[in-house]
């Protein structure tokens, strides 16, 4: 095994950074060179992101990044699904991308579902209704698209401004609606059905292809030469977390936990049943072929909203302090749907909670540990039931859950999570996302080879994990 360097243009839904990923025969070694902020920006017109931004922040890492390491030898970019630019013929902008929790949304899947039944599409896409799925957005943006030439989601976005290529990376495409869960192609009678533009949505490509070299602009402002290459990975955010879970054999699940929870398991086929599609289970595309079959959780989004809201009023929310006191709570306190469509956009998120409390007859919380107890336990309530009803539809046996990303610092939630679903929760690692976009990465350019096992294997050897066990077990 050779050696080499990468970097990983991680974005995610409430932050993001660029990681540099040393590869080599003692495995991987993560080192973060910039992390930033985002979030929705609120204009008159709607929720937006600013795209413009996150692309400044991602020249800036990589040009911080090629200071320190000129020899780089490739770049990826990862971001969260569904949400895209629409670019003209000559490749410009067509307005800052819209944020999937804007309201506008509702228009849009009014419109499709007048057009197709929902277990139609399901039995197509094999994707779980969610209100701001990609193919909602578009027809919600109808009179945008007469003049756009491409609709490129975010990481596609980002990769056209640093090369120059139109392109649609699978994982991430799979997740439009918009793509066959059979084929794992473009699906012709959905474009038709909901008179999408020819030409709108690009080739599709696999992760862990060569693109080309950075442009001659992004060249000389990076300070990189043309033997950096770009490349795909799993440009989903989650594609790539699931390939940094360091799983020693099939029989796991996982929940990947941020801003929101992914949890599921790993399939060699898409699962198409009509229970699948009650139980909102996604088949969404992953490395190798694989099938992520997952039900998305609201995720630590609630208790980031909590947070801010407290931040706002003026409160000191210490989130170590809170967790701490939560802690210390006794178990039974009251337990909330954390996927109720009332917590999905931004907004007093304690009052909501309240209301939710109280429309379910159980006492609300009256201090701000109370409220994060619910929020966990909830959430560890929801991760449970979701892995239960993953083994059950998909028929894969799961001996063990590995929760990765930044809910796995989380200690509380983890323990809470075992406890929940009577099984050992393996925590870490926090970057699975960046790990798993560098080992894709290095193993396009033939530093490592082998199979997902083997990329994990390697995970296993020199990340640090910790095991939580069902109390009692």
């Amino acid at each position: 095994m050779s050696t080499g360097s990468f970097l990983a243009a991680d974005l995610g839904a409430s932050s993001g950074r660029v990681m540099l990923g040393r590869v080599g025969p003692a495995g991987v070694e993560l080192t973060e060179i910039s992390r930033f902020g985002n979030g929705p920006v609120a204009l008159p017109d709607g929720l937006h992101w600013d795209v413009l931004g996150l692309y400044t922040e991602v020249l800036a890492g990589i040009r911080a990044a090629a200071a320190q390491h000129p020899g780089l030898l490739g770049i990826a970019v990862d971001s969260w699904a569904v949400d895209y630019g629409l670019l003209d013929q000559v490749g410009r902008l067509i307005g800052n991308p819209y944020h999937y929790r804007d309201a506008r949304n509702a228009a849009g899947v009014r419109a499709v579902h007048d057009r197709i039944e929902p277990a139609e599409l399901y039995r197509i896409n094999g994707l779980q209704h969610l209100p701001f799925n990609t193919l909602y957005q578009l027809r919600a943006d109808r009179d945008q698209l007469a003049g756009a030439a491409s609709a490129l989601l975010i990481p596609d976005l980002i990769g056209y401004w640093l090369s120059g290529h139109r392109l649609a990376e699978l994982t991430n495409a799979s997740t439009t609606g918009l793509v066959e869960a059979s084929t794992a192609g473009w699906s012709a009678k959905l474009l038709e059905l909901l008179d999408l533009p020819a030409g709108l949505l690009p080739e599709l490509v696999a992760p862990g292809t060569l693109i080309g070299p950075l442009s001659p602009a992004v060249r000389a402002e990076t300070g990189l030469t043309a033997s950096t290459l770009l490349s795909t990975v799993g440009s989903h955010d989650t594609a790539s977390a699931v390939v940094g879970v360091p799983a020693a054999d099939e029989h796991f699940g996982y929940i990947s936990c941020g801003t929101w929870g992914l949890v599921g398991v790993e399939l060699d086929r898409p699962v198409l049943t009509e229970q699948g599609r009650l139980a909102n289970f996604t088949n969404e595309r992953g490395l190798d072929g694989t099938v992520r079959y997952l039900r998305n959780v609201m995720g630590l989004w609630l208790l980031q909203e909590c947070l801010r809201c407290w931040q706002l009023a003026g409160s000191a929310a210490d989130l170590d302090a809170l967790l701490a006191a939560a802690a210390e709570l006794p178990a039974g306190g009251p337990v909330i749907d954390v996927n109720d469509p009332s917590f999905l956009p931004p907004g007093d998120m304690p009052a909501r909670i309240e209301a939710a409390c109280r429309a379910r007859g159980v006492p609300a919380p009256t201090s701000p540990p109370e409220y994060v107890r619910c929020v966990l336990d909830s959430l560890a309530q929801a991760f449970a039931a979701s892995i239960g009803e993953a083994a059950r539809l998909s028929g894969k046996r799961i001996d063990v859950v590995h929760l990765v990303g930044g809910g796995s610092r989380n200690k509380l939630l983890c323990q809470l999570t075992a406890d929940a679903s009577g099984l050992p929760v393996v925590a870490g690692p926090v970057e699975a996302t960046a790990l798993g976009n560098i080992l894709v990465q290095a193993r396009t350019h033939g530093i490592i080879s082998g199979d997902l096992f083997a990329i994990r294997r390697l995970l296993r050897e020199n990340q640090s994990r910790i095991t939580y066990r069902p109390e009692g077990s």
